[in-house]
């Protein structure tokens, strides 16, 4: 099965600082699907008319995550923060169903020394999460984000993130596959898409070091990493969250290099 892409419009398209507008220049650009971090600045209504006026499918949408001007990443392994947490998911939730989006991904937020309490908060929270996702049809994903992009970041490790995945064991809650963390946090990328693909929900890309178009200059021959996904049978949709280095539409030729399309 050909591989399937969106995009990401909260990296992409940056010609334009509006959010709403991202969705019909995605379409402009051939996409049948979006992802976005943050639809929050906006309400639900606005937000389902720019996605049902674009006539592109929602994949994706991160938790609230507070105040990212503060430097706040999400609240799930924050103690003494639970019902930030709580009414983060509900919101989620609420922006999830109104776009028809079938993944939110779960934050863990920053923490500047890690303790057990982190840990416990974490499992916790995300049980909770999960319980409400099974609801709602929805799939909560966990995504491990290496120290060079977002320091301290709580959910910073594929064991961690994998071992949580495992012991609550619902099909609700999976890991999020971003390669460009993945490089960065242990390499060896054949055996571990391999070995991780059973517990993953979604995947994205960008290229390595400096998260630009995956034919750009780095560490990823993607040419090779997409063989390995079509080998292991992925069908779900892969998030381009990079940062183009031209005109977003301009930097799109790699799809058609690499032999795929829209």
């Amino acid at each position: 099965m050909p591989l399937k892409f969106c995009a990401n419009l909260s990296f992409m398209f940056q010609e334009t600082a509006s959010l709403l507008e991202r969705y019909g220049l995605a379409k402009q650009a051939g996409f049948r699907a979006v992802e976005c971090a943050f639809p929050y600045d906006f309400s639900t209504e606005d937000v389902v008319a720019a996605k049902k006026n674009a006539g592109v499918e929602q994949v994706l949408i991160n938790v609230f995550v507070g105040d990212v001007t503060k430097g706040e990443l999400g609240f799930a392994a924050l103690p003494g923060q639970e019902e930030e947490f709580k009414n983060s998911i509900s919101l989620a939730i609420k922006y999830a169903k109104a776009l028809e989006c079938p993944r939110i991904h779960i934050m863990s937020g920053r923490v500047e020394d890690v303790t057990r309490e982190n840990a416990d908060t974490y499992e916790k929270n995300i049980r909770y999460a999960t319980s409400l996702l099974e609801k709602e049809n929805i799939v909560g994903l966990i995504e491990p984000i290496n120290p060079y992009s977002v320091p301290k970041y709580y959910m910073n490790s594929y064991e961690k993130g994998l071992e949580l995945v495992k012991k609550i064991n619902s099909p609700n809650l999976k890991l999020m596959m971003d390669l460009f963390h993945l490089q960065h946090l242990r390499g060896n990328l054949t055996h571990n898409i391999e070995d991780l693909l059973p517990y993953v929900g979604h995947i994205q890309i960008a290229q390595v070091p400096h998260r630009n178009e995956p034919d750009t200059n780095g560490e990823i021959n993607y040419q090779y990493v997409f063989s390995v996904l079509e080998k292991n049978g992925y069908n779900g949709w892969i998030g381009l969250e990079y940062k183009p280095l031209e005109a977003t539409a301009v930097g799109l030729k790699w799809i058609r290099n690499f032999g795929y399309s829209l």
